[in-house]
C-alpha cells in the first residue's frame, strides 16, 4: 500500500503547500495568492466560471498560462460586450492560438454572457447565486488530495441553479472547481500555508 500524502508538501522554497501547486512559479503564485481566496466581484466570478468551463478535460495550468490571452480575446470577460458577439467573433476566437479553440466551449462562454445579462436584467447577481451555495458548515481541512471531493451536494445544487438560468458547461464538477477557486469552500490541505488565508 502506497503511503498517503498527508497535509502539505514543502516546496523548493521550504513553504508547505498543496501538492498540486508543484514548483512552477505561475502555479505557486496562483495557489498562494488566488485559489481559495474569497471572490465576490461579478466580473471575476464570471471569468472564473468561463475558464473552469474551458478547463474541462484539460489541466488547469494550461488555462492559467493562457489566462491573459483569454482576457484579451473575451474583452476582459465583460458580459455585456460578450453577449453581443456574433458569428464573426466566434470565427475570430477559433482562430486565436492564444486560447483553447474549442467551438462548443467558446459558444458556451458567449451563451453564458447572455445568461448573465439576463440574470442582471432580472435583478440577480452571479456572485450572490454562487455564494448562496456555500456549505452551511465548513468541513474539516482535508489531510490529503484523496480527501478533496470532485463534487458535492452543494455543487450539484449550484449546477442545477446555473443551468436553470441558461448557463452551460457548468456541471457539478465544474461548479465545484469554481467554488474552490472562488473561496466558497477552502480545500487547501491541512498544514498548507494558504489554509484559512481568507
Amino acid at each position: 500500500m502506497e503511503p498517503t500524502v498527508r497535509a502539505a508538501v514543502r516546496g523548493p522554497d521550504g513553504v508547505p503547500r498543496c501538492p498540486w501547486a508543484g514548483d512552477d512559479p505561475l502555479y505557486v503564485r496562483y495557489h498562494d495568492e488566488e485559489w481559495g481566496r474569497p471572490v465576490t466581484d461579478e466580473t471575476r466570478v464570471f471569468e472564473k466560471l468561463c475558464l473552469e468551463g474551458f478547463q474541462a478535460g484539460l489541466a488547469w495550468i494550461t488555462i492559467l498560462r493562457k489566462r491573459e490571452a483569454f482576457r484579451a480575446a473575451f474583452d476582459g470577460f465583460d458580459a455585456a460586450r460578450m453577449a453581443r458577439y456574433g458569428d464573426a467573433d466566434v470565427a475570430r476566437l477559433l482562430a486565436d492560438a492564444g486560447i483553447v479553440r474549442h467551438r462548443s466551449k467558446i459558444e458556451a462562454a458567449i451563451g453564458n454572457a447572455r445568461a448573465l445579462v439576463a440574470l442582471h436584467a432580472a435583478g440577480g447577481s452571479l456572485a450572490e447565486l454562487v455564494w448562496s451555495h456555500a456549505p452551511a458548515t465548513p468541513g474539516p481541512a482535508p489531510r490529503s488530495m484523496a480527501d478533496v471531493p470532485a463534487q458535492t451536494a452543494e455543487s450539484a445544487a449550484l449546477s442545477r441553479a446555473l443551468k436553470a438560468h441558461g448557463f452551460r458547461f457548468v456541471g457539478p464538477t465544474t461548479a465545484y472547481a469554481a467554488m474552490q477557486a472562488l473561496g466558497v469552500v477552502d480545500d487547501h490541505l491541512a498544514g498548507c500555508t494558504a489554509r484559512g488565508a481568507r
